[in-house]
């Protein structure tokens, strides 16, 4: 990592193996953020022309980097049902061959906040073990999760020489957001050619803010399930005043912090958010920036310190819709 006062590889092992399936520490690299993570990732396995399949709507980032590499991205969409999104997993089956260098999965979602299941997960590794194509699995908000402490990751079911690499960030569990710091959990085999990657990018995450991290890792046990609970009231606080609005779709997302939601007859999402900013006061982020495929929904954050400001720009949207 380029430093002697370094985020103990060893404490990150223990993290993850007490949610999981036990990880060594030669599994672990810890880099400049999550998008280096995700990056890197990018840059040990795509080569121009090669063909990456993403589970969309999506952050634009992780698209946008296997673009960069010259990948050919294919996009397979969630499908809305009611409010909540929901994978066809044959239909995604279907789109991963052996022509498949890369398979791109973010779950917990963002936007969306849809969720793999364990079972899902088992067949999207079987099914990538038969074509040779490697999961890059952003989980990042596995532990923002509203039906269990940690959401289901494919840690959980893969072995450690599998072609996986499962993408963490210190930004959204610990709320360390702008230290820019997270991790990669990978084969052991991959570790010497992604810390060559790392130095070339970035030489090392800063030693203040890898100081930063372990003693978020000390605290973990106690903070992340706090932080869980008060995120889980934002949720519950917000959605049922979502919910009440006429002519609005939405579902309590599974995970994450965000409500992906739709209202009658408003289908220019980019349009819709600046007149929400300029008119009511509201910054909501436009379905658009995820994909063609989240156009006409709105992202509504609901990662706040004080529920009653939800309750307010739920105020500030209805008197914008008229209500």
């Amino acid at each position: 990592l380029g430093q002697p006062e370094v985020v103990g590889v060893k404490g990150l092992a223990r993290y993850v193996s007490a949610l999981h399936k036990p990880v060594g520490s030669e599994r672990i690299a810890v880099t400049s953020s999550g998008v280096n993570a995700l990056m890197v990732a990018m840059q040990a396995l795509v080569s121009p022309g090669d063909e990456v399949v993403a589970v969309v709507p999506l952050w634009p980032n992780l698209v946008a980097q296997a673009a960069i590499m010259g990948a050919r991205v294919k996009r397979v969409s969630l499908t809305p049902k009611l409010g909540a999104w929901g994978l066809d997993l044959q239909h995604l089956l279907d789109a991963i061959s052996p022509a498949t260098k890369v398979l791109i999965v973010n779950a917990p979602n963002n936007p969306t906040g849809w969720t793999l299941s364990r079972a899902e997960q088992q067949a999207l590794l079987a099914h990538c073990r038969r074509t040779g194509t490697w999961i890059v699995a952003d989980e990042v908000y596995e532990r923002l999760y509203y039906a269990a402490p940690c959401a289901p990751s494919f840690l959980d079911v893969a072995e450690p020489d599998d072609r996986l690499i499962v993408i963490h960030s210190f930004s959204k569990s610990f709320l360390m957001t702008g230290w820019r710091l997270g991790w990669m959990v990978l084969p052991p085999a991959l570790l010497d050619g992604v810390a060559k990657l790392l130095e070339f990018n970035t030489s090392c995450a800063p030693v203040f803010v890898q100081r930063g991290a372990l003693a978020a890792l000390d605290i973990a046990d106690d903070f992340v399930p706090q932080l869980a609970a008060r995120m889980r009231h934002c949720r519950d606080t917000l959605l049922p005043l979502l919910q009440a609005l006429p002519g609005v779709e939405v579902r309590p997302p599974l995970g994450g912090m965000y409500a992906f939601f739709r209202l009658a007859g408003q289908d220019d999402s980019l349009a819709l958010a600046k007149r929400l900013v300029t008119e009511a006061g509201l910054g909501l982020a436009p379905g658009a920036a995820f994909g063609d495929e989240g156009e006409g929904w709105l992202r509504w954050c609901f990662a706040s310190r004080d529920p009653q400001r939800l309750v307010d720009g739920v105020g500030r949207l209805r008197s914008f819709l008229g209500l």
